[in-house]
């Protein structure tokens, strides 16, 4: 790549050769989980094993969370060799923390409190998410040392390079998706092998790609321009300490964000035929999700590509256009054709149940354009050194979230209408709180 394109400023074309990579690599990302599910899904006791591995992984994903700002706070500090070096220290710490408490949670009493009482399992499946929380530690681990290669190939704006790795890691899930269901490995454990064994190649394969860019790491940035920051970190800014305030905020945030998920199950876990509406909400949040995170990536591309000046609104037209593009494919799993053979033979689903996840889908399908602004105005917070503001956001999507499921649990909505009533509603709260924040709060 030019040296123009990898630092240049903001038009389509950059903007777009950056973003399709990490589109197409968070999707990719997402996609194991839906076909990891039909693993899981085709085990000795059906679809429910497939509502107690995503307990499971919820609650793994929850504490994981907290480092859910490593790869923002690295695309600002680590653009020397000092900042990446104290990247890695924070990243090294946070992770063998957050690996620590995982297990103790997967432990007695915590797990009985977590599984049992709080989400509501019975004592068979409750025994399913313990097991898939305490053996995901290494796929948590995997998770956060890919942090650092993936903060040097962004930096570079080789979003490309990333997304080669993922590659690798999706076909190996897939191969592993047919295998394993033709030879009768199912259930919760052989669906963590077959997310686990992936993502290990995927870090493998980023790491080799990364090294060419570490070597060319700068002591200093000269010229701050290149990455559009007039606050670049040098010296003694870059500290490991310096990034543990910065990412902080967004660990909190992060951390609430993932609590979303359990939110939804207890809320939907007492309503009626509980056990059917929780699958009907996770095989469709997965592929939601897919979407969803593929449009949030739209953070990044605003660090790479900030405004320009006050009434610079390209960025954010980008965003509001990628966001519908992206929403027109959750459209698809709501045809009935596609719909019938996804939902009914792939993930396992009663047929009785397939006109209520082709109606979820269609709802989600407004969801990526919300999450593209979301993203566009959560990433030129952190251009501002504002993590703050995207606390706020997340404050705001947590706590209305809540509200919604109160308020629809209490006056009977069903279950499975509850859930993406409850995510696109917050995701418009979230937006509008960072917006608030970074106009009143300048």
């Amino acid at each position: 790549m030019k040296d123009e394109d990898r630092f240049g400023g903001y038009t389509p074309w950059r903007a777009t050769r950056f973003y399709v990579p990490l589109l197409i690599q968070a999707f990719s990302q997402c996609l194991t989980y839906p076909l990891v599910a039909a693993i899981v899904s085709h085990g000795p006791t059906g679809v429910s094993t497939l509502t107690a591995f995503a307990q499971g992984q919820t609650v793994m994903f929850l504490i994981g969370a907290i480092g859910g700002g490593l790869i923002m706070t690295g695309m600002v500090f680590a653009r020397t060799r000092a900042g990446y070096l104290n990247f890695i220290r924070l990243n090294t710490w946070m992770m063998t923390t957050l690996i620590a408490v995982q297990l103790v949670a997967a432990m007695p009493p915590f797990d009985a409190l977590i599984f049992k009482h709080a989400l509501n399992l019975p004592p068979d499946l409750a025994e399913t998410a313990r097991q898939t929380l305490l053996w995901g530690a290494p796929l948590q681990a995997t998770f956060f040392v890919r942090n650092v290669p993936l903060v040097i190939l962004f930096n570079a704006r080789a979003s490309a390079a990333a997304n080669n790795a993922t590659f690798i890691r999706i076909l190996l899930t897939i191969l592993a998706s047919y295998l394993f269901v033709h030879i009768g490995w199912t259930g919760a454990m052989w669906g963590l092998v077959a997310m686990t064994i992936p993502t290990f190649a995927e870090l493998a394969f980023t790491y080799v790609f990364a090294r060419r860019y570490v070597r060319e790491l700068p002591n200093v940035l000269n010229n701050v321009k290149d990455v559009k920051d007039l606050n670049a970190p040098n010296g003694p800014n870059d500290s490991a300490l310096a990034q543990f305030r910065f990412t902080m905020p967004l660990a909190l945030g992060g951390f609430l964000l993932a609590a979303a998920p359990l939110m939804v199950a207890t809320f939907v876990g007492r309503t009626t035929d509980h056990v059917a509406m929780l699958a009907i909400h996770y095989v469709t949040i997965g592929l939601a999700n897919a979407i969803g995170y593929a449009a949030l990536r739209i953070q990044a591309v605003t660090i790479q590509f900030p405004p320009e000046h006050d009434n610079d609104r390209r960025m954010l037209r980008y965003a509001i256009a990628a966001g519908l593009s992206l929403g027109l494919l959750l459209v698809l799993p709501a045809l009935p054709w596609i719909a019938d053979w996804y939902f009914r033979i792939v993930q396992n689903i009663p047929p009785e149940d397939i006109g209520k996840t082709q109606a979820v889908m269609l709802l989600y399908a407004a969801w990526p354009v919300l999450q593209t602004v979301r993203g566009y105005m959560e990433g030129f917070a952190a251009v501002r050194r504002r993590p703050n503001a995207v606390l706020s956001g997340q404050v705001a999507y947590l706590g209305t979230l809540i509200a919604v499921l109160a308020a629809t649990l209490h006056l009977g909505m069903p279950g499975w209408l509850m859930g993406v009533t409850a995510i696109i509603l917050a995701t418009i709260a979230t937006t509008a709180a960072v917006r608030i924040h970074l106009r009143v709060l300048r």
